[in-house]
């Protein structure tokens, strides 16, 4: 399969990071060797270059792709690997749709050098660019919410990009993570982080959590892929080089 959907990603240097978790006053550090994100969220155009959908409520090439689950996400990033002649990350059990259903079927090969989904600790560290406040910059440069978004979608890169040159971490979209948010008490329910167009400013931080079933789709959660290790990437067109620029119940509970 030659699609040439090669992506650039962003060099992420080794850290530590120290995650929190308001609902259970919990604190832990994680420590992570380089890695690499990919500057803007997957767009319109990327997801159906490879999976041929466009699941999106908005439309727009340059639109980040939402209406995505956790599992879709998964199985972008293994097509994705595919078409780049990468060994795919994740382990899909023969029951695709059980896959979707729970994500108790995928199963991360850490040696493989495909596309997967960051863990939250790799997002935040990312986020944060080295910073250590809630946001890396003014909110309303560099991300698009609730109180400029005018209640719809961007095109990717339209705000100021962190330090790192990654954009639209916070706001936008929500970002789908690999992790589990609570195995214990919420089962299945994997980690989104950053905050969307829709939300208030106190959903847009760094350390803001949120958490949702894995099969769980609407149209302000995307998600953006990562690589373990330091390997130059060209760019893709869909990438954009160049271009700078009451739903409680069902979003779940912010608890970051």
């Amino acid at each position: 399969m030659d699609l040439q959907a090669r992506i650039e990603t962003v060099a992420v240097p080794p850290g530590r990071v120290t995650l929190s978790d308001r609902r259970t006053q919990r604190s832990w550090t994680v420590d992570l060797a380089p890695y690499e994100l990919a500057p803007f969220p997957v767009t319109q155009a990327l997801y159906a270059r490879v999976t041929g959908e466009r699941p999106s409520t908005a439309r727009g090439d340059r639109l980040p792709v939402e209406g995505v689950s956790w599992g879709d996400a998964v199985r972008f990033c293994n097509a994705l690997s595919l078409c780049d002649g990468l060994t795919p990350a994740y382990r899909i059990g023969s029951d695709a749709e059980g896959c979707d259903a729970e994500g108790a079927d995928v199963e991360w090969d850490a040696s493989a050098d495909g596309y997967r989904l960051p863990t939250e600790a790799e997002w935040e560290h990312a986020c944060r660019a080295g910073t250590t406040g809630p946001r890396y910059g003014p909110l309303d440069e560099i991300a698009w919410y609730r109180g400029n978004s005018h209640e719809r979608i961007h095109d990717v890169g339209g705000r100021r990009p962190n330090a790192w040159g990654l954009y639209d971490m916070l706001g936008n979209v929500w970002d789908w993570c690999w992790d589990l948010y609570d195995p214990e008490v919420y089962g299945s329910y994997r980690v989104l982080r950053g905050g969307g167009w829709f939300d208030e400013h106190w959903s847009c931080r760094a350390s803001a959590r949120r958490r949702s079933h894995p099969t769980f789709r609407v149209e302000d959660v995307g998600f953006r892929v990562a690589r373990s290790g330091h390997v130059a990437r060209p760019w893709h067109s869909d990438g954009l080089r160049g271009h700078r620029t009451d739903k409680a119940a069902a979003r779940g509970a912010a608890a970051g």
